[in-house]
């Protein structure tokens, strides 16, 4: 298959007293084009060589780029191609899902150094944490006194306004109300003085694919996350558009004609809650959905109804939302199989050519290639994109 070209960019100043712009453009270009010599990237991002080469040599100094091989031209020196060092830093990445949660280390490369899961019937403030600290331990231990020192910081991917959802997950009340005042910064800092950026789990699920996946393709997309809730988020002009309020993107909050044409939001119509409420009525341990790895084919009946049924709801969504902006394409990923995932953007796909668009241009509907993982992975670029990428749509700080 063809290389796909990633989307570009936007160019650099040369003028004095800008530099930490223009390092976080190049690590920025770097990041999404792979290794690239000095003069390219002048000529990607309008800046001069000289300023380049300055700060190429200030950025592998610190340990954020490295060498690779020399490439030789037709004519004069070889150029030296210059390349992300993986182990540059490192960011702390957890997912708080309404029935498990996921700890990740990853390097400046996005590759996951460590992991760790727990599960439970519903997530407990005082559970969350403990889980993080204990874990945040492990990982020091792993990584060595030298290299945890290169931990960008925390970041955090929690469903927006959780307490509202223990009807749905049988929670008690009180227990999900504590979440409502409950400072997650201010305990983290407890027992780390690592920098903590919180964030919605959708939004943070989009950034990886953004960073990590199939986005580096498009320049404009919405983005459907399936999990316990089906959520979403944006990206526009290359970035993650999480809006003033950090909920931009609200994707399963989309109204939608449910059965019997009553109307619904697209989270009770298009979730994984779905899919584990029916497995319990046939009494089928519905906790494997979450258990690693994913495995589903012992119930593959009721997967198959889900798929279908799931499939039509976000077809009308998927529309729904490109009559807003015309994204070039939208992408589906989720807490599910490989194998489930393609046959649900098959059934999406199928969906909309049989809907009405007149007014519209059709989106491309496109398999997000992160996975399951994709919340907790987002979490951890948070800390990255902070401190060392561009992020031109950034609406707000993170806590």
């Amino acid at each position: 298959m063809a290389q796909v070209e990633a989307a570009q960019l936007s160019v650099g100043v040369n003028q004095h007293g800008v530099r930490n712009h223009n390092e976080r453009l190049i690590l920025s270009m770097i990041q999404r084009h792979g290794p690239m010599p000095g003069s390219d990237i002048a000529k990607r991002a309008g800046l001069s060589p000289q300023t380049v080469s300055v700060i190429l040599r200030g950025l592998e100094r610190e340990g954020f780029l490295e060498r690779g091989d020399p490439q030789r031209g037709r004519v004069g020196k070889p150029s030296i191609p210059m390349g992300i060092a993986a182990n540059g830093s490192f960011a702390v990445g957890l997912k708080v899902g309404r029935r498990s949660a996921d700890l990740v280390l990853t390097n400046l490369s996005g590759q996951v150094c460590a992991e760790k899961q727990k599960t439970y019937k519903y997530p407990a403030p005082d559970t969350i944490m403990e889980f993080l600290k204990d874990g945040l331990a492990e990982f020091y231990t792993q990584l060595g006194k030298s290299s945890a020192e290169r931990i960008s910081g925390i970041g955090i991917a929690i469903p927006f306004e959780v307490w509202n959802w223990h009807e749905t997950i049988g929670a008690p009340p009180e227990e999900m109300a504590r979440w409502k005042d409950f400072d997650i910064a201010e305990a983290v800092r407890d027992f780390t003085n690592l920098d903590v950026f919180i964030e919605n789990d959708a939004t943070a699920a989009c950034r990886a694919e953004h960073v990590y996946g199939r986005g580096r393709e498009f320049s404009d997309f919405a983005y459907f996350f399936i999990g316990s809730f089906v959520g979403g988020g944006i990206v526009l002009n290359n970035s993650v558009f999480d809006g003033a309020q950090g909920n931009a993107g609200a994707l399963g909050s989309l109204p939608v004609s449910g059965p019997e044409k009553k109307p619904k939001q697209l989270i009770d119509v298009a979730s994984l809650y779905l899919l584990e409420d029916k497995l319990a009525q046939e009494g089928i341990d519905h906790t494997r959905l979450w258990s690693q790895p994913l495995r589903w084919g012992d119930f593959s009946d009721s997967v198959a109804e889900w798929v279908e049924s799931t499939g039509h709801y976000l077809a009308r969504a998927a529309l729904t939302a490109c009559a807003v902006v015309d994204f070039e394409a939208v992408l589906i990923d989720g807490a599910f199989p490989a194998e489930v995932g393609d046959r649900l953007v098959e059934r999406v796909r199928a969906e909309i050519g049989d809907m009405d668009s007149r007014g519209l241009l059709v989106p491309r509907i496109e398999r997000g290639r992160v996975g399951p993982n994709a919340r907790a992975m987002g979490a951890s670029s948070a800390p990255i994109f902070a401190k060392y990428l561009l992020n031109t749509n950034s609406g707000h700080s993170f806590g």
